[in-house]
């Protein structure tokens, strides 16, 4: 049965869009330097952590993940603020392609998340009876060869 006000299964909290995104840092030993910008969004409930994973690939290309429930007690003390809500949605076969993507001898996060910000609009969005008719992501390669294209014709580029 479907809620006729969110378009959700009843009992179904509205979500907004999901990301998965993979940060590679050299080195085994992730230092957590991004810990503190992704603590703010989190506070600010612009975006939930929906699952995290550490990767690291050895000198020799061996891949290793750990869920947030594996690591050691101070890793998991710095991560605990992200409240990650959900485990598990990373599958195995997204950390074996990751795997292969990362350098040797490299540390990544591999997180799922969810742009909270956007659960409100979808809300808003679903009781004005509206429809989404396009959502896309446009790569960040698109976007800088584009304001590059406009700087080069003497456009305005902020």
């Amino acid at each position: 049965m479907t809620d006729k006000q969110t378009g959700n299964p009843n009992g179904a909290m509205t979500l907004g869009p999901l990301d998965i995104l993979a940060l590679e840092f050299p080195g085994n030993r992730f230092k957590g330097e991004i810990l503190r910008n992704l603590h703010e969004l989190v506070a600010a409930s612009t975006i939930r952590i929906i699952d995290l994973v550490v990767v690291t690939k050895s000198q020799t290309g061996l891949v290793s993940a750990l869920e947030l429930s594996e690591l050691g007690t101070e890793a998991s003390k710095a991560l605990a603020p992200l409240r990650a809500s959900i485990s598990q949605m990373i599958t195995n076969d997204d950390i074996n392609e990751i795997g292969k993507q990362l350098t040797n001898n490299t540390t990544a996060a591999l997180l799922v998340f969810e742009n909270a910000w956007a659960a409100k609009t979808k809300q808003a969005m679903l009781e004005a009876n509206g429809r989404v008719v396009l959502f896309e992501r446009i790569p960040h390669q698109v976007v800088q060869d584009t304001l590059d294209d406009l700087a080069a014709l003497g456009a305005p580029v902020t």
